[in-house]
């Protein structure tokens, strides 16, 4: 069975574009037909500056909204990355095997990095290396393949590189992964900016339909959807983006055609309707499914607990192996004939 890793990062409430862009087909499809990992990669939101009760906060949520979309973890591996020390031992080891100009070219460094200087901030150097622990994230799972959008293809292309270059240093070690990528139900885009997409960094904003947003919060957003020019109800992604970002949530809630859907409405006002009560209907057992959780925080905990010693079990041989071919020595074990030392 293929082995998938997927994450995410707790820099912000999850949003309706997780869900259908991704979570949901994670629950209905791949903890069935993978071996399948999904993570809360709470370390990589400490490369900006950030408070740390919120990190807290938003990845006991994210592990939360994690099981109340489906995830089942008697299928698949629910855990927290900075729960397992691999994860930072052998992102070490890879920066060894990482050049500095690779972490400069990547994109999404040079545009958080610019961010952050717009705002008057520094620039962590985590910021600049993350793409190597997110290279260990895959790598010490030896996952084959690792589903992600466009924008995060280049720092699996990194990973592939760092695995072929250890892999011919060092003796092989790691297995080379590669991006697929993800059947997408929607490409969810931002209500008030069709031509973005519906992100989960900004605290709030009237075109982002988080998870857990009430119900009459959900319907004002769609409500106040931006649309285009013209009266006709027609899909065209290009020429009228506001309305296909509706066709298509409209479509990946109900399972219908979003080119089909358009024949149907002969004004927006009710298509924003119907979009907004297929989206509540979505959200709603996931928002139970969450509040039942919230009432029994042991069982998160539980299932964290677990899905962590079950991570480590999977990762630790891997990346002991990783310390033997690069050249650090083994620690020390006592009563192996020899004095007590300290760790690698």
């Amino acid at each position: 069975m293929t082995r998938v890793f997927s994450g995410v990062k707790p820099t912000g409430h999850l949003t309706l574009g997780n869900y259908l862009g991704a979570m949901r087909r994670w629950a209905a499809v791949d903890q069935h037909e993978a071996d399948a990992l999904f993570c809360v990669v709470d370390l990589h939101a400490l490369t900006v500056d950030h408070d740390p009760a919120r990190v807290r906060r938003l990845s006991r949520q994210a592990a939360s909204l994690l099981l109340a979309t489906g995830l089942d973890p008697e299928l698949c591996t629910v855990f927290v990355q900075s729960h397992v020390d691999e994860h930072a031992r052998l992102s070490y080891v890879l920066e060894c095997v990482a050049t500095d100009g690779e972490m400069r070219r990547m994109i999404q460094y040079k545009e958080k990095a610019a961010r952050e200087q717009r705002r008057g901030g520094s620039v962590r150097l985590s910021l600049l290396t993350y793409p190597v622990l997110m290279a260990a994230d895959i790598l010490a799972y030896g996952a084959g393949e690792v589903p992600v959008g466009d924008d995060q293809r280049q720092h699996v292309e990194l990973a592939r590189d760092l695995a072929v270059r250890f892999n011919q240093r060092y003796g092989h070690t790691f297995v080379v992964p590669r991006a697929t990528r993800p059947e997408v139900a929607a490409r969810v885009m931002n209500l008030q900016d069709p031509t973005s997409k519906m992100g989960k960094s900004d605290d709030v904003g009237p075109g982002i339909v988080y998870l857990l947003d009430e119900p009459d919060v959900v319907r004002r957003k769609v409500m106040r959807a931006v649309t285009d020019s013209g009266r006709e109800v027609v899909y065209d992604r290009e020429a009228r983006p506001g309305l296909a970002n509706l066709l298509e949530i409209l479509a990946a809630c109900t399972g219908a055609d979003p080119e089909d859907l358009s024949g149907a409405y002969a004004s927006y006002g009710d298509l924003k309707r119907d979009t907004a009560e297929a989206v509540v209907e979505v959200l709603r057992p996931v928002q139970e499914r969450h509040k039942e959780l919230c009432a029994d925080p042991g069982q998160v905990e539980a299932v964290l607990r677990a899905g962590a010693e079950r991570a480590r079990g999977m990762a630790r041989p891997t990346v002991d192996a990783a310390y033997r071919a690069i050249g650090l020595l083994a620690p020390v074990v006592e009563g192996a004939g020899t004095r007590a030392g300290a760790g690698v």
